[in-house]
């Protein structure tokens, strides 16, 4: 472990748009809070439905999740309310870098940080595409 001092927790002033999501009992594990794998299920979760919020999907074009990361910073469990905060830290030719916060109930200060990576694909070649222009100014919303 370092002796570099980590970075200060973010607010929700850190992030651009919020996503409820709801707890489940099954999210808990055997310790009563909730199992690591569970976070990345809220990411997927509130990216996924940022996205569909946009509506400008294609039925030509997905995206595959190519990094994922996590930093935990206080316990949530069930029957805790989470939101989660999204903001843009970078955006690609066909691929966007989300940052992600989870928040516990009304806490000013995020319980996780979280990054995950999307790169857009064309459905046909399922080759890296350019992101379409309507769904870059989507994104670019979200940019700090």
């Amino acid at each position: 472990m370092s002796d570099t001092p980590r970075p200060p927790r973010q607010t929700r002033a850190d992030y651009r748009a919020f996503v409820p999501i709801s707890t489940r009992w099954s999210d808990n594990d055997m310790f009563g809070h909730m199992n690591n794998a569970a976070y990345y299920t809220f990411f997927d979760t509130a990216v996924t439905s940022w996205l569909f919020s946009t509506k400008l999907s294609s039925k030509d074009s997905m995206f595959f999740v190519a990094e994922t990361g996590c930093r935990y910073l206080a316990e949530v469990r069930y029957p805790d309310r989470v939101t989660v905060g999204l903001r843009v830290g970078y955006l690609g030719s066909s691929s966007v870098r989300y940052e992600i916060g989870i928040f516990r109930e009304d806490d000013d200060q995020t319980a996780a940080e979280g990054l995950f990576v999307h790169v857009h694909i064309d459905k046909a070649t399922r080759r890296p595409a350019p992101l379409p222009d309507e769904l870059r100014e989507a994104l670019g919303a979200l940019l700090p």
